[in-house]
């Protein structure tokens, strides 16, 4: 074990430094923790428990991919939830799927070596901003806005599609529904990125933040630039959004900003707690769903929203319980005192006595 964490990464990077070849050492050192430090610990756990899947390259990265995703999911879906914005994530999923099938297209038509993630990412961002602006300007319902963005961009994607013929449908289907096993070193770095970003961005702009989410007049008043805030938080989301999508897929990803969010409201006692409480759905939502997954050879997204969702209905289910089972014991309790009390003896014909 100790030999194995102080063996230095043989990537892709480090092969190319091995041959003379130009060589990044933050990228090195990103391998070595990838493989050396991470990977050689589930390996370890993979030998102690006996569960093979921990030793698998792809499984070690789509845990740590699911990790990433159930932090800045809740995250900054806790943001948008309570600003009853849940609709803005699906609608740049919808769009982002328009962007993967234009990087697709670009590459099948004019044989370019663009990165779907890429494009997926710019028009994410874009269409963030559009929406933004929509709904500031645009004399219509915000969630109207949200819906002609939404089906506008699976539009367009569609087209896209069909236009190369069906070509790229294919290459499209591991972004709608996602996959265990094309989440590559690259897509983890991309996670751990935006996870450090959204971090970042949260803990040094978090008052500003709250006071648009709840109070947008307040936040004006205390000179807090409000349309800048806004704007920062569709684009989180877009970042969020795209960086996901591997593994949960366009369609699904959504899910994993507002279902964690959703089971924490109703037992959190502060809006950071309901932050923390979200992670820890989240947490529990995508380990399980990426293991169920795994075992039944399901898409992965799938699976995590479906735990998410038990997850959910499990919280108030609880909640219910733990509100309505006192009140019952109360009430049965009431009536049996009623039954032996004295007047309900005397009431039935008995003797008061003593």
């Amino acid at each position: 074990m100790i030999t194995t964490l102080l063996t230095p990464p043989t990537g892709r990077l480090t092969q190319l430094a091995a041959a003379g070849g130009p060589t990044m050492p933050l990228a090195d050192g990103f391998d070595w923790l990838l493989e050396a430090v991470y990977g050689a610990l589930l390996t370890a756990m993979s030998e102690l428990t006996g569960i093979e899947m921990l030793g698998y390259a792809y499984m070690q990265r789509a845990y740590l991919a699911a990790i990433c995703i159930a932090i800045i999911g809740p995250v900054v879906g806790t943001f948008l939830v309570h600003r009853e914005l849940s609709m803005l994530s699906d609608t740049l999923a919808h769009t982002a799927f328009a962007g993967v099938a234009l990087g697709l297209f670009l590459n099948s038509v004019l044989s370019l070596s663009v990165s779907p993630i890429i494009t997926a990412f710019v028009v994410a961002i874009v269409t963030a901003l559009l929406v933004e602006l929509l709904i500031d300007h645009a004399d219509t319902y915000g969630d109207t806005s949200l819906a002609m963005v939404l089906t506008g961009g699976f539009a367009v994607g569609s087209i896209l599609i069909t236009a190369t013929g069906g070509g790229i449908a294919v290459g499209i289907n591991a972004y709608l529904f996602g996959s265990l096993a094309t989440v590559s070193k690259t897509d983890i770095g991309l996670l751990i990125l935006m996870s450090l970003i959204v971090g970042a961005v949260v803990t040094l702009a978090y008052r500003p933040l709250v006071y648009v989410t709840f109070d947008a007049p307040a936040a004006r008043a205390a000179r807090f630039n409000v349309r800048h805030y806004k704007r920062l938080l569709v684009v989180l989301t877009a970042g969020v959004v795209v960086s996901a999508m591997q593994i949960m897929g366009v369609i699904l990803v959504a899910a994993m900003l507002v279902i964690p969010v959703a089971a924490a409201a109703p037992v959190a006692r502060s809006f950071k707690q309901s932050i923390w409480l979200a992670i820890i759905a989240g947490q529990l939502a995508t380990v399980i769903g990426v293991t169920v997954a795994y075992q039944f050879g399901i898409a992965a997204g799938g699976s995590i929203v479906v735990t998410a969702l038990l997850v959910y209905l499990g919280v108030v289910a609880g909640r219910r319980v733990r509100r309505e089972v006192p009140l019952l014991l109360s009430a049965m309790l009431y009536r049996y005192r009623r039954r032996r009390s004295p007047k309900q003896v005397s009431a039935d014909g008995g003797d008061e006595r003593k």
